[in-house]
């Protein structure tokens, strides 16, 4: 198992339980118990976690994943949502993207589309309006598509820009539809993201659109995080994996969201 493999791994067991030990990852891995203590003080030393007697726990009350050890996490799924969630723009839609992976899943499935992408396809085909560094670097090589990026202060776990530049640019201007990566969905309460800052940016991008999309692969929903982004009632379509339990789509149908699965 390569090196990222295993901090992957290590930082998803690390999310699921809140702490891990040496001996019971080692044997979970199938690698050496000094291979665990090397890997833990590696990402303990980039604020990843906090070193324990014998394990690990996870950094800070509101814990998540640094981008690119997310990637790998639910990989299908979020690209099956991602080109569920493109599917629903249309040609010359100003469309607004929070950070996250799920949501680069989008940004990549709207750079295919063939009728963005073809010949004699207006110009621009689509207006991309992103808080989300990755996002913006993904798409700006795409002529067919006018990205606009929103200033701000960037967060290096999620590459998002946040603050009063962000929000400054997101108040002049209205987008068509607006697709929300989330850290978690509560049938009851709404929409969350670990980090304040985030929830405030995607809550404006939330009220600026016409239209709201959540895409959010199943582990998602069910949960609360620390920030609460918007309630229910400013959702029109959740867009999530086949792994959500059927009284879970009938609470968010009966709160008048749309539910696709993907």
């Amino acid at each position: 198992m390569s090196r990222d493999a295993r901090w992957t791994a290590l930082l998803d067991l690390l999310a699921e339980h809140g702490r891990v030990e040496v001996e019971e990852v080692a044997t979970t891995l199938d690698v050496s118990t000094a291979t665990i203590r090397r890997d833990l003080d590696q990402l303990a030393e980039q604020q990843m976690l906090t070193r324990t007697r014998g394990g690990a726990v996870a950094h800070g009350v509101s814990y998540e994943l640094p981008l690119r050890y997310k990637t790998a996490r639910h990989a299908s799924q979020k690209q099956r949502i991602g080109r569920a969630a493109a599917s629903l723009v249309a040609l010359g839609d100003v469309v607004g993207l929070t950070g996250g992976t799920t949501t680069t899943e989008v940004a990549r499935a709207l750079a295919l589309r063939g009728d963005v992408t073809a010949d004699g396809a207006r110009q621009p085909a689509l207006t991309v309006v992103t808080n989300a560094l990755n996002i913006a670097n993904e798409l700006v090589i795409r002529p067919q598509i006018k990205i606009v990026v929103t200033g701000g202060v960037a967060r290096p776990q999620s590459y998002e820009l946040t603050g009063p530049l962000a929000r400054g640019v997101l108040q002049e201007i209205i987008l068509d539809i607006a697709v929300l990566g989330i850290d978690a969905l509560d049938p009851a309460q709404g929409v969350y993201a670990h980090h304040e800052d985030e929830a405030s940016i995607n809550r404006l991008l939330a009220e600026r659109a016409q239209r709201v999309v959540i895409a959010a692969d199943s582990s998602k929903i069910g949960r609360r995080a620390f920030a609460r982004v918007c309630g229910l009632d400013t959702v029109d379509t959740l867009i999530t994996d086949d792994a959500i339990p059927p009284e879970t789509v009938a609470a968010f149908e009966e709160a008048g969201i749309t539910v696709t699965i993907t």
